[in-house]
Parts: C-alpha cells; structure tokens; sequence
C-alpha cells in the first residue's frame, strides 16, 4: 500500500456539485420551497372546491353547470381532498410531520447525522482521533476510494433534500466539511474553515495547526456522545424526561386536558407566604420552567420560599378542538386560582407568565380586576411577573409586522379547518411559522451546538433545552385561530379582546385593560432587545397598564411597574447567569425590593 499526497477535502466534494445544503443563493433564512408550493396547490385545491360548491348550489342560476360543478367537486373531493385529509389528520396522530417533504428532510437528517458518525468513528482509536490511521486513508488509493464512497452517500442525501438556504443539513455539511479538513489536514480551497475563530477584524484568530487541534477535540467529543444529530442525541441523554423538581397535581384540578402543577418546598426551606401562579404558554410543554437543576425557575423560586403552581395545559385531543381563549384564558385560571385561595387562604398570590402564557394571563387579571371591582371588592392579585409577553401587535411599534405580512399572506383558516380541524394544529406547523420570526433558526442552533462541543460538559449541558425545543405540543385549534386573528388585529391594545363573565353586563365584553390601574395591578416586563418572537416593542403591558409612572423603564421602585430590558433573546432562561439575574430581579419586584445592578 503505497503512500502519495493526501487528498484535499476540495477534490472529495467537487464531485458532489452543487446541492440544497450550500446555501449557493446566499439565502439569509431556511427556504422549504417543495413545502411552500404543496401548500399553495392544496390552497388553491380547496378554494376550488369553494366555487364548485358555491356553483352547485345555485342550479336556477348557473342551470346545467350546477350539474357539471357538483360532479367536479364529487370527483375532487374523492380523489384529492379526503385523501389529503386522511394524510394529515393520520400523520398528526402518529407524530408524524403532516408535510411529505418535511418528513423526508427529517429522515435525511438522522442518515446524514449516522453517516458523519460512521466516517467519524472510522477515525477512532479510544476515544481519540487516529491522526496515522487518518494519514493512511488520506494518502493512499485504498483510503481515497473509503473517502469517496463515503461522499457518494452524502451527495445522494442532499440532492434529495427539499429546502434551500440557511438550513439543517447546510449546518450538518459544515460540519462535514470540517471533518474532511481534519482527517486529509489540508484546507479548503479559498474557503473560510468551519468553525475557525475570527478576531474582530475578520482574520484568522488560530494557526492551522491549532485549528486542527481544536477539531479534532470537537470530533472525539460528539463521537463519545454520538450528538451529531440535536433530536436524537437529546431523547438518549435525557430519556425523555425534563425537570429537577418534584411536583404533585392538584387534586381535583384536572379540566379537560389541563392540570396544576404543585411544586413542592426543598426540604430546609420556609414558605414565605406567597404564592406564585405560573400561566405558561400553549404552544410549549411547561417543562421551560424547571428545565434542569439552574436552568429552572421553579428550582430558584422554591429556594425564595414561594409555595409555586403551574399549568399544565397537556396535549389537547378532539375534545379540545373548540376551545378557545374563553376557556384557556378565563375558565381554565379561574377553576386552578380558586383551588389555590382554598388551599391558603390568607397568602398573598402572584402571578407570572411566560410569552402567550403571559399575554392571556394579563388580559384575565383584567377581567378578574373588573369582577371584583364591580362587587366591591379589592384586587386580590396585585402583582404579575411576565417574560418575555406581547401585547401589542401591529405593523409598525410592536415589531411583529413582518410576522403579521406572511400570516396575510399565507394563512388560511378554512384549510388549516380542514387539515386538522379534529386533531388540532400539530406542531411542525407551528415551527414552519416560527422559521419566518427567527431566518435560519435551526441552522444557528445545530452550529452553535457544534461549535459549543469543545467545552467541557456543553454537550451534556444542552441535553434538557434541545429536548424540549424539539418536542413541541399540539395546539388547540380553535385557539390557534384566535391567537392567529390576535396578531392580525391587535385587539387587547385596542379594547377589543372579549373574554367571559360571571357578571352579565362583563360577559362576552371587551376587557378593560384600565381596570389593572384600578385594581392597582403592578406589572413587571422582562424583555429582550434581541428576541424576535416577542420584540421589546410588542412587550409593553407594564408601560401602558398598572401603576405606570412615566413609562417607567427600568424603574425599581416599589409600588410601581417596572420594565427591565436586557440584551437578550426570547428563551433566556437556558443560560445559568441570564436565568439568575432574572430571578434576582423578579425576587425584587415581588419583595418591593430595589434590585441594585440591573439598570
């Protein structure tokens, strides 16, 4: 076996062309284009059969067309919408991506994830890289011929990929490309290196060698733990459970599929006579709350002494369907806070909620605040604690107006009906969403958690939040229709978003959003300036309700709202010492405390 020069990871991926995963457009953000345009067709399929039913309805007036349309829409409805119907729904009950080209793209993931780890482990010797074996196969017609078979595969994976631009598999080429690097040590041909540190001036921040080095470390570490795909890695390592802290349901709490969380004191640890009430979002599973041991805000508010409940809005079935926010936003906190009030009567209770579950939380205080001031009552909930919670929703202040351009443009509510009317949205459409706030979300964390694995314990560290990021919930469907119609009408700004009533002149009526200045109501924004889901711009409910006092930015003050913006994105609460600063400031508000350090 006769050594010559080693070949270069150029000569090994020319052969491959151009594919999906090279982003050659320059795409700023993941493009599904396949999923784009099946969505357009079944758009324009049931829009169709809107005219066909609208014309055969009407025989006096479109006589013998009627005939012709009602057999069209016969045959179309047979043939192409109940099968397209039966898809979904039978996906969506599966746990399947109802999108035939999402669902391959996520089969292409986990062969292309097992393939790097395949030509990875060819490369291993006890858990370390074999730079001699590594020379060998990089320098002989043998070893040449493992390369390019190896190249074969990748290349047959990403020409069947359905997206372009700033995706999944650009991230997991990439890495890809950084293997190749470091098993021939030869660069790339006029090519920046994966994961090659920069200085501030856009030049090289390590020699070659050192480059070389560092991967070789990052390579032996997602080898030990096998992470080269987030999804897979993360149900290993974490075994599908979330959480540190020990919780109980309430009894008799259970309505529908929504529960209460009790958390229980740490053994040590005095109730401080407070008790706090967290409304988390309906999209997520409220595991973002107690993630793992610092990464939980429970952990850290059980620590303060809160006795802490949470809802937990489970995973909705049919019988789900037709709630709305009459029931998620109003029943569902009054049935859990009357449960509480019984269980301790004379503690004071708080209130805190996270994105959606902040929005819907702070319009019920409002309701709650208006009921009680019309019997002649005090408020008997003076404070609420939000993060990261929009409220306005418009085209220019809030932020959301590109959000609010592509839902105009692409969302329809009669097929989103009738896709899955009865089994709820599934959450891939909810992530298809999420993909226009956040351009090229999924390829930022896979490099992100790539680039991370040279540190000790990161990999096992973000175990917790990518299990949780890659297990969404399903969300009720006629709710989503009503948070849909939230973002395009703005309605709690506005004086329009209607809840129910056990006071009749209340119920069905807009919310007086005023009544938590009345109710004396403090309010406590944590935002970021760098969220995109919920921009700081749309997260405003302590600067315009409660007891406000000239817009009161970072105002620490007791008695008053207080709006902390900080530099940070949307799920801060993944990081250790963005989490404990947040949970010193919201300590501090609770406590009428003046929380030094955070201005």
């Amino acid at each position: 076996m006769e050594k010559g020069e080693r070949i270069s990871p150029s000569e090994l991926l020319i052969p491959m062309g151009a594919t999906p995963a090279d982003n050659r457009e320059g795409l700023k953000t993941a493009l599904p284009w396949k999923s784009m345009m099946a969505g357009a067709q079944a758009k324009a399929f049931f829009q169709y059969q809107q005219t066909l039913a609208s014309v055969s309805e009407n025989y006096s007036l479109f006589g013998p067309l009627a005939v012709m349309a009602s057999l069209q829409n016969t045959f179309l409805t047979a043939l192409v919408l109940d099968p397209m119907k039966a898809h979904a729904r039978l996906s969506v009950r599966s746990g399947r991506d109802p999108d035939l080209y999402r669902d391959q793209n996520g089969w292409i993931y986990k062969s292309y994830s097992r393939l790097i780890y395949f030509l990875c482990d060819h490369f291993m010797q006890d858990g370390h890289f074999d730079r001699d074996k590594a020379c060998r196969v990089s320098t002989t017609p043998e070893g040449h011929a493992i390369l390019k078979e190896y190249i074969q595969e990748f290349a047959q994976m990403e020409a069947a990929y359905n997206s372009m631009g700033l995706t999944r598999l650009m991230a997991m080429k990439e890495l890809l490309k950084c293997l190749l690097v470091v098993i021939t040590e030869t660069p790339l041909d006029g090519k920046d290196l994966p994961f090659m540190r920069k200085n501030k001036d856009g030049s090289d921040a390590m020699t070659f060698e050192e480059y070389l080095a560092e991967n070789r470390l990052r390579f032996e570490t997602l080898h030990r733990y096998n992470a080269f795909d987030l999804k897979e890695y993360s149900e290993r390592a974490t075994q599908g459970k979330l959480g540190c802290s020990p919780y109980e349901i309430v009894a008799g709490s259970k309505i529908a599929h929504v529960s209460l969380r009790h958390y229980v004191l740490p053994k040590g640890i005095k109730p401080n006579g407070k008790v706090l009430y967290i409304a988390t979002p309906l999209i997520n599973k409220p595991e973002l709350f107690d993630l793992a041991e610092g990464k939980s805000v429970v952990e850290g508010m059980l620590k303060e002494g809160y006795e802490i409940y949470l809802v937990d809005f489970g995973v909705p079935g049919p019988d789900d369907t037709d709630r709305g926010f009459d029931f998620y936003a109003k029943t569902v906190h009054d049935h859990n806070l009357k449960i509480i009030k019984k269980k301790h009567p004379k503690a004071e209770i708080y209130a805190m909620g996270y994105c959606m579950g902040g929005t819907l939380v702070t319009v019920y205080l409002a309701r709650r605040a208006e009921e009680r001031l019309a019997g002649g009552k005090k408020m008997d909930i003076k404070k609420i604690a939000l993060m990261a919670a929009p409220v306005r929703f418009d085209d220019e202040d809030s932020g959301h107006g590109p959000m609010r351009s592509f839902i105009r443009q692409n969302y329809d509510a009669y097929l989103m009906d009738k896709l899955f009317g009865s089994v709820n949205v599934p959450p891939q459409m909810i992530e298809f969403g999420m993909n226009e706030i956040q351009p090229g979300v999924h390829y930022t964390v896979m490099m992100g958690f790539y680039g991370r694995a040279i540190y000790h314990n990161a990999i096992e560290d973000a175990a917790p939040f990518l299990y949780w990021l890659t297990r969404g919930t399903k969300f009720p469907a006629r709710a989503h229709r009503e948070w849909i119609q939230l973002f395009l009408t703005n309605p709690i700004v506005e004086g329009k978003f209607c809840l129910p009533s056990t006071i009749p002149k209340l119920d069905g009526k807009p919310v007086d959003m005023d009544a938590l200045r009345r109710g004396e109501v403090q309010i406590f924004d944590y935002r970021g300036s760098r969220d995109p889901i919920a921009p700081p711009g749309s997260c405003v409910a302590s600067q315009l309700w409660g007891q406000t006092q000239d817009g009161n930015i970072r105002m620490t003050r007791g008695g008053l709202n207080r709006t902390i913006e900080k530099n940070i994105g949307h799920i801060f609460v993944v990081s250790k010492p963005l989490l404990s600063e947040y949970l010193k400031a919201v300590h501090s508000f609770l406590s009428d405390e003046v929380c030094e350090g955070l201005d």
